[in-house]
């Protein structure tokens, strides 16, 4: 049924998608599908903001994304698993719809909090994966709702 899942993942936030990283372990098995775990790093903005960087700030931050992504893949992740590792840049929800088209994942696993005011004035990433994805999407709850 399900071939390439996509799990993006906040490495600074491992609360959120722990659950969710579970399920698409629990998924993968059942379908012999690959996993693709993606994290994503916030771009600078304006150009003119990157000056005030170190020349290979860029390219050190993507080297310990990249090194985060691996060792969840290593503690969290049985043998018998396919998985690759994506490390893009972004806007994280858009982010993770282009990754999805572009590897051609037939379902989206992410984890997401329980909703507050502030998600529903600004919008949380699950909703617009949820709203804008091609594949279906799997929303893991981090805690159980009141």
């Amino acid at each position: 049924m399900f071939h390439d899942i996509l799990v993006p993942l906040d490495l600074e936030d491992p609360k959120i998608w722990s659950r969710a990283l579970d399920a698409a372990v629990i998924l993968a098995r059942t379908f012999d599908a690959k996993l693709h775990l993606l994290t994503v790093l916030p771009e600078f903005g304006l150009p003119s903001v990157a000056q005030y960087f170190p020349p290979d700030y860029e390219e050190k931050r993507r080297r310990e994304a990249r090194m985060g992504l691996e060792t969840v893949a290593k503690t969290r992740l049985p043998d018998d698993v396919r998985f690759d590792l994506i490390v893009g840049e972004g806007t994280v929800w858009r982010e993770i719809l282009r990754v999805a088209e572009e590897r051609r994942c037939d379902l989206v696993v992410m984890g997401s909090h329980v909703p507050g005011l502030r998600d529903y004035v600004l919008g949380a990433n699950a909703t617009r994966v949820a709203q804008r994805a091609r594949s279906s999407v799997m929303i893991v709850r981090s805690e159980k709702a009141a």
